[in-house]
């Protein structure tokens, strides 16, 4: 009912939930594993939820990014060759859709065939923002009449909210390890560079150009990169030398 307060079980479901997804966030997984996790914990969190799925919009088109079962993913599709249903409501809205099969036929009559024919009655699904590279709805799917309580959407209103900040500080997080990786690999290969530049300026008393334009016409009629060219220069006259 409306107004109704959530549970204090209902809470401890969700904290619950919470703490599960958290620990999932702190392995590291890819993406994907990571989304299965947020499903997963959706039907633990949420009552009634019997299945759950992830619709993520990618260049304006819906795909189902994760999902607990099967069945979801066959409904989402029902949803996505209609072009219309309650997970597209949500995403494109920002707001939670909550539905009991019964009387979803006249809104999304596709929809609401697909999946009573699979054995849902009742959907409840909110919009999950995360950043520019996703966006869409979390959905969660019930199999009784019950059509979701008020207090359902609160918990998953809640839930999407933590998700949502959750996945977009990892994905901070992997973007400035990604980035801080980048930048040694460019810093180690641009030191190797300049050992062979040095090497080359020494040996064949060239200037820096000319010892520069050397690796380059090397990596261009070999057809490998600059600094492997150079890491091998280096690493042949070391062994030269050693060997000496």
């Amino acid at each position: 009912m409306t107004g109704e307060p959530i549970r204090p079980e209902d809470l401890d479901e969700l904290t619950a939930a919470m703490a599960g997804l958290t620990g999932a966030l702190e392995t590291e997984p890819v993406e994907a594993e990571i989304l299965d996790a947020v499903c997963a914990e959706a039907v633990r969190a949420i009552p009634g939820a019997d299945m759950a799925s992830i619709t993520a919009i990618r260049d304006g088109e819906p795909e189902t990014a994760a999902s607990t079962d099967d069945r979801a993913v066959d409904i989402d599709r029902a949803q996505y060759a209609a072009g219309a249903g309650p997970c597209l409501q949500a995403a494109e809205s920002g707001e939670v859709v909550r539905v009991p099969l019964a009387t979803a036929g006249s809104a999304w009559p596709e929809f609401t065939t697909h999946a009573r024919g699979l054995g849902v009655g009742s959907y409840l699904a909110a919009p999950l923002r995360v950043d520019e590279q996703l966006s869409g709805a979390l959905n969660l799917f019930g199999y009784g009449d019950h059509g979701f309580a008020e207090t359902d959407s609160q918990l998953l209103k809640l839930y999407t909210t933590v998700v949502s900040f959750g996945l977009r500080t990892t994905r901070r997080y992997h973007h400035a390890r990604q980035r801080a990786t980048d930048l040694e690999a460019a810093m180690r290969s641009r030191a190797v560079i300049e050992q062979a530049k040095g090497i080359l300026m020494a040996v064949h008393r060239i200037s820096a150009e000319d010892a520069m334009k050397r690796l380059v016409t090397e990596s261009q009629h070999t057809n490998v990169k600059l600094r492997e060219v150079a890491a091998r220069f280096v690493e042949d006259l070391s062994s030269a030398g050693s060997a000496g």
